[in-house]
């Protein structure tokens, strides 16, 4: 037991030095898209982590099935709100000396319509 709660809280303190370090990077970070993703892969993971820690200090409770759907609804949705979150910021800035390729520089019909 003691073994157990030592590493929920070791994963707990390490998701929220991952939360710190993404909060830093956004204010530290220039552009949008470095901003993003500062945004998105540190927290990401340290969210998980914080809940990884809460699922195995709650192991037995009923609570545990709330927390492991937070882990997969995180899991499913973090992607697409951040693919989402780039594709708009290269839509609505002009990306040609952040980014070093463009692999967008062909958009789509509907695409060059929303501009």
């Amino acid at each position: 037991m003691i073994v157990l709660d030592v590493i929920a809280g070791v994963l707990v303190l390490a998701g929220a030095v991952l939360a710190l370090t993404a909060a830093i990077g956004v204010v530290r970070f220039g552009d949008t898209l470095a901003r993003m993703h500062s945004a998105t892969k540190p927290q990401v993971l340290g969210l998980l982590l914080v809940l990884a820690g809460a699922l195995i200090r709650l192991r037995g409770s009923h609570d545990a099935g709330m927390v492991t759907v937070s882990i997969i609804f995180t899991l499913i949705t973090a992607p697409v709100v951040a693919h989402r979150v780039g594709r708009l910021a290269y839509q609505e800035q002009d990306m040609t000396e952040v980014l070093s390729f463009d692999q967008l520089g062909e958009l789509s019909e509907e695409d060059q319509a929303s501009r």
